[in-house]
């Protein structure tokens, strides 16, 4: 029951492994020959461009600006989550054994908890919010379910039950055209490095 077990949970991190990495090729992947010469072919990510936003009152442009900040803060960490969980499944796999995957599981959850439990009592508790929804994102796959197959049901549901006493779950799951509309906004002119152009335009209305 054990090995099966362990081996759903596989199964399940293979999944986040496979789809966080699943991104637009921007290298030249191959040449088309016309009239003699050959010609780059490019794959080229998309850029995107944002209408500048209205707020109803100051209050409103409060929030953006307190929204921008907060996801500034907690994208990084829902990207080295992501890269953590990825490392930890390529290197369980190259573990013979489930008591050897154990241990290793065991020193990854100490490490994790000793790397950033300090980080993550820094957050406040949209920033918390933020950062569960963002490893949602990243990896296609809610908080919950990654613990759940990386630690267990049973632990699973202890920290969800703990992330709900500051009202959290482990369980949202990110809703990028819905209410997450504008953090995925933000994250996009994060990623495409127009975020700073994009808060002048929209904060202080500069152009």
């Amino acid at each position: 029951m054990k090995r099966i077990a362990f081996s759903l949970s596989l199964s399940l991190v293979f999944f986040i492994s496979a789809r966080s990495q699943e991104k637009p090729k921007t290298y030249i992947d191959m040449a088309a020959i016309y009239k003699g010469d050959t010609i780059a072919v490019m794959n080229l990510k998309p850029v995107y461009v944002f209408a500048p936003l209205k707020f109803k009152n100051e209050k409103q442009r409060q929030e953006y600006s307190k929204l921008v900040r907060d996801v500034r803060i907690a994208y990084p960490y829902a990207n080295k989550i992501t890269a953590a969980i990825i490392e930890t499944y390529e290197y369980m796999q190259t573990l013979p054994t489930d008591k050897e995957r154990d241990k290793y599981m065991n020193d990854v959850q100490k490490f994790m908890m000793d790397e950033y439990k300090p980080k993550m009592k820094r957050l406040t508790k949209n920033q918390g919010k933020i950062l569960i929804k963002l490893v949602d994102r990243q990896s296609n796959i809610s908080s919950y379910n990654i613990v759940k197959a990386l630690m267990g049901s049973f632990k699973a549901g202890v920290y969800n039950a703990f992330a709900g006493l500051f009202g959290n779950s482990l369980k949202t799951e990110y809703d990028t055209e819905g209410k997450d509309a504008a953090i995925e906004a933000i994250v996009i002119q994060l990623e495409q490095g127009t975020l700073d152009y994009y808060y002048t335009v929209n904060y202080h209305g500069y152009r």
